[in-house]
C-alpha cells in the first residue's frame, strides 16, 4: 500500500514569533533545511501523491514549491484557514488512496520512515484512523503531556498526563471520514472523537526519536536529535 500524502503546513504565522516575520513557518531551516522540505523527505519514503496547504504567507510556499517540489499540488486556504480537517477535505481532489496519510510539517524524525511503520500496522476493516504515536521521553521538544494512551488492542482513548504517549502528527485515515463531514471548517479532533467512541480509532509506537519543532526552542533541540541520530 503506497498512501497520498497531505502535509499540514497552513497556520497563522504566530507561535514562531519574529522568526517567521518574513517568511512562514515551514520554511524556518532546521539543520540546514526547510521544515517543509524535512516533511516531504518523510512523505516520499513511502508515500505517493503529496500535497501541501498553505495560508500564511502562502506565496512564499507556493514559490518554494514551484523551484523545489514542482510535482507536489498546493492547496491555498484563502481569505479563512480551515483548521486540520477541513484542510484535508479542501485537498482530498489531489488524494486519491484509501486510506491517505497526513504529516504535520513542523516536525522532524530520526528512524525508520514514518508512513512505512503506519502501513505495516493498518487493518482497514477494523480502523478508521491510525495514529503514529511516540513516548513522551523520545519526544523531542515537546511542551505539556502525552495525548493518547491505547487498550491491549491499540485502541485509543485521550491521556493528557505525561504518561500518555504524543502524536507525531503522523496518521493514515479513511479519506471518507473527511468527505463525508458537513462543515467546511473542522478539526482532526473532531473525526478522532467519533471514531473513538465507535472503537475505531488506532494507535502504533513510532520506533525512532521525533521532534516537534512548532515554537522556537525546538528547533536547537531538534538539531541535537538529528546530530545523534
Amino acid at each position: 500500500m503506497t498512501p497520498d500524502v497531505m502535509i499540514l503546513a497552513a497556520g497563522f504565522g504566530t507561535r514562531m514569533g519574529a522568526l517567521t516575520a518574513d517568511r512562514p513557518k515551514p520554511l524556518i531551516p532546521v539543520a540546514g533545511r526547510a521544515l517543509l522540505d524535512h516533511a516531504i523527505t518523510a512523505a516520499r519514503a513511502g508515500g505517493g501523491q503529496i500535497a501541501v496547504n498553505a495560508h500564511y504567507r502562502a506565496d512564499q510556499i507556493a514559490a518554494h514549491l514551484a523551484t523545489h517540489h514542482p510535482d507536489i499540488a498546493l492547496s491555498v486556504e484563502m481569505p479563512a484557514i480551515l483548521d486540520s480537517g477541513g484542510g484535508i477535505k479542501r485537498a482530498l481532489p489531489h488524494l486519491r488512496s484509501d486510506p491517505i496519510a497526513t504529516l504535520n510539517a513542523d516536525a522532524v524524525w530520526a528512524g525508520p520512515a514514518p508512513l512505512s511503520v503506519l502501513t505495516q500496522a493498518w487493518d482497514g476493516a477494523r480502523m478508521g484512523a491510525l495514529v503514529l504515536l511516540v513516548p513522551r521521553a523520545r519526544a523531542t521538544g515537546r511542551q505539556g503531556g502525552g495525548d493518547f494512551t491505547p487498550d491491549p488492542q491499540g485502541r485509543l482513548s485521550w491521556d493528557r498526563a505525561d504518561t500518555g504517549l504524543v502524536h507525531t502528527g503522523a496518521q493514515l485515515i479513511a479519506p471518507a471520514l473527511l468527505a463525508d463531514h458537513p462543515a467546511e471548517v473542522f478539526s482532526l479532533r473532531d473525526i478522532w472523537q467519533a471514531l473513538m467512541d465507535e472503537g475505531r480509532l488506532f494507535g502504533v509506537t513510532y520506533p525512532g526519536h521525533w521532534a516537534d519543532v512548532g515554537h522556537p526552542e525546538g528547533i536547537a533541540q531538534a538539531e541535537v536529535m538529528l546530530a545523534h541520530a
